[in-house]
């Protein structure tokens, strides 16, 4: 007769698979919040690689053109819209603020309707872009979306002008009239803005935060730090220019003065 030393084999209770499966589905869990982290981080800097592309590619627009391009809207296919009756010559845009003109930038890739979306691919995500305009410098009507207007404008009015497009540090204070405080403003010289909606795009702005006055179109914006907490915390991302940046650009590139 043979005989065997080894214990009979005992089955997993439902216990102990149960106690298993919460083990695993608590390590998953911590490893799904690094990554998700991971994920973010990596579209925050692409999207800030977008808004290098788009800066390079407006001030090659205005060494080109002698002229920076009025900004796009739902509409125009990615193209830059001139007020009705308005065009290059007298630079009337239909708004100073919208959509980035990325098919008249030739930037890549565009969605089906012509326009560049920031990493987080939503139709609400389409990159945004305002130009300062609607005011005179030195007797020239929109002179940085007007052919040449720059250049009529003379340098020493373009430097003269009391202030482009306002970056701000907070809106807490904020109007159309400026940043408040002085201590709150960044520059209150921009000639143009390149913005990214982040993440939160799609639920929208609420009323009076600081991501509203980005969207107000009165020439006054918010950069800062993103927020931690709700799902509409503060996650814009922002590149601007100044003017004195473009003019350097345009003596560099022998269309100023």
């Amino acid at each position: 007769m043979r005989s065997s030393s080894c214990p009979e084999a005992r089955a997993f209770t439902l216990v102990e698979v149960m106690v298993a499966l919460l083990i695993l589905t608590v390590m998953a869990s911590a490893l799904a919040i690094p990554l998700a982290a991971q994920v973010h981080a990596r579209r925050v800097e692409e999207a800030r690689r977008q808004l290098d592309e788009a800066r390079d590619a407006l001030l090659g627009f205005a060494v080109a053109h002698g002229r920076l391009p009025c900004p796009a809207t739902e509409a125009s296919r990615g193209q830059e819209r001139f007020a009705p009756g308005g065009g290059a010559a007298d630079g009337a845009c239909e708004a100073f603020t919208g959509l980035l003109p990325a098919a008249a930038l030739g930037l890549a890739p565009l969605d089906e309707e012509g326009f560049a979306r920031d990493p987080w691919g939503t139709p609400a995500n389409r990159l945004r872009y305002a130009v300062w305009g609607g005011g005179a410098v030195n007797g020239v009507e929109n002179a940085l979306t007007r052919a040449e207007g720059m250049r009529g404008a003379t340098l020493a009015g373009l430097g003269g002008a009391s202030h482009y497009l306002f970056i701000c540090s907070s809106g807490a204070a904020a109007t159309a009239g400026g940043c408040g405080p002085a201590s709150s403003q960044l520059t209150r010289r921009a000639a143009f803005v390149i913005h990214s909606a982040g993440l939160n795009a799609p639920l929208g702005a609420v009323p009076g935060s600081d991501e509203a006055h980005n969207l107000d179109g009165n020439g006054v914006f918010v950069a800062r730090e993103a927020s931690a907490g709700s799902a509409q915390a503060f996650d814009d991302h922002l590149q601007w220019v100044t003017i004195h940046l473009v003019i350097h650009r345009m003596v560099s590139a022998g269309r100023l003065p």
